[in-house]
């Protein structure tokens, strides 16, 4: 086998946006470094472990491992010794998991991501685009995620919306929702939705970068770029235009920050066929078992021993890739580690 029977500690990767942000990840990554780094205006975005591009941008978004190679070039040379046998028995070779460091220097605009079944059609893929948002810093009085709507609309109200380019309609028709670091919210595919100025995440996603952007005009500049070039009336087809009452909104999401065991499932039920997360804290050596994983120290130094008795010393801003190949390790020490996993390969 080709894939390390090691974790691998991975740089920054911050492809260009058309949003501002970036400041939370630089500091994150100055703990990390021991010396400052820039934060760059439009890197709101730190793609972790990707095997993902940006659409239509080949190949910005990939990650390169530190012997040269992309991280997908390596996966697909290895499937078995990076994701396991049964994950690539139900997945092939795609990780079928994308991690982001999200920090809203803007408000993003009101948008949403297609299921699979419509990408399959639409964009010949085998993956939508699913997602849920760990909260791990905010900055501001008021930080705000929003997500669905409030009442239940018709497509043609939307479409006017779209035509006029409504923003304030299209944001004040969603449930705001207040969040504080340990806050999970889950974002099924169809659902629209937004981040507010200020809130800094961990973002697990399917493995595709498919945004439908319904308030285009101040953020893309070009009509095409909100559409992807299906047009609205097409893209508008996977849409969730119910409604999303408080009892319903409550199942996507997880107040976890009292949550103080070992080990806690940061995520909504609804997530676990799409990826899992947990946050692990130690108060002894904490085994994990073999998985293909990325980890995001988000506060604390500890250490990562693996089955070869090999350590690796952690610490706050650190992003680290596991292949399947480390076997079981170890994490212990006074750290805080958000472990991000694709779907069980056997629900």
């Amino acid at each position: 086998m080709s894939a390390p029977s090691v974790p691998i500690r991975l740089p920054a990767n911050q492809p260009a946006q058309f949003y501002r942000g970036g400041a939370a990840i630089a500091a994150l990554r100055s703990a990390s470094s021991g010396a400052a780094v820039r934060a760059e205006e439009f890197g709101p975005e730190d793609w972790v472990a990707s095997t993902t591009t940006l659409f239509g941008r080949e190949p910005e978004g990939l990650t390169r491992l530190p012997d040269g190679r992309w991280l997908r070039e390596a996966v697909e040379a290895d499937p078995l010794g990076w994701l396991g046998r049964d994950h690539v028995e139900r997945f092939g070779s795609s990780t079928a998991l994308l991690v982001k460091l999200l920090d809203a220097g803007q408000r993003l605009p009101v948008h949403f991501h297609p299921d699979d079944e419509f990408a399959r059609r639409h964009f010949d893929s085998h993956f939508g685009k699913t997602e849920a948002w760990i909260v791990v810093g905010t900055r501001g009085e008021n930080p705000t995620v929003y997500a669905g709507f409030r009442e239940s609309l018709d497509a043609r109200t939307i479409a006017d919306w779209v035509a006029d380019q409504d923003a304030p309609t299209m944001l004040g028709a969603l449930n705001a929702v207040a969040v504080e670091a340990g806050d999970t919210v889950h974002i099924p595919a169809g659902l629209p939705h937004a981040i507010g100025e200020g809130v800094f995440v961990v973002e697990l996603q399917q493995p595709t970068d498919f945004s439908l952007t319904l308030e285009w005009r101040d953020f893309l500049g070009e009509e095409s770029k909100g559409h992807l070039g299906l047009g609205f009336d097409t893209a508008l087809k996977a849409l969730d235009t119910s409604a999303w009452d408080e009892q319903r909104l409550s199942g996507l999401i997880r107040r976890t920050a009292g949550e103080g065991t070992a080990t806690v499932d940061l995520l909504a039920p609804d997530s676990r066929p799409f990826f899992r997360a947990d946050r692990l804290r130690p108060t002894a050596p904490l085994a994990l078992d073999p998985s293909f994983a990325v980890l995001v120290v988000s506060e604390g130094r500890g250490r990562l021993t693996a089955e070869s008795g090999d350590v690796h010393e952690v610490s706050t801003g650190d992003t680290w890739v596991v292949p399947h190949a480390a076997g079981e390790f170890q994490l212990d020490g006074d750290v805080t580690v958000i472990r991000c996993r694709p779907p069980a390969p056997r629900p």
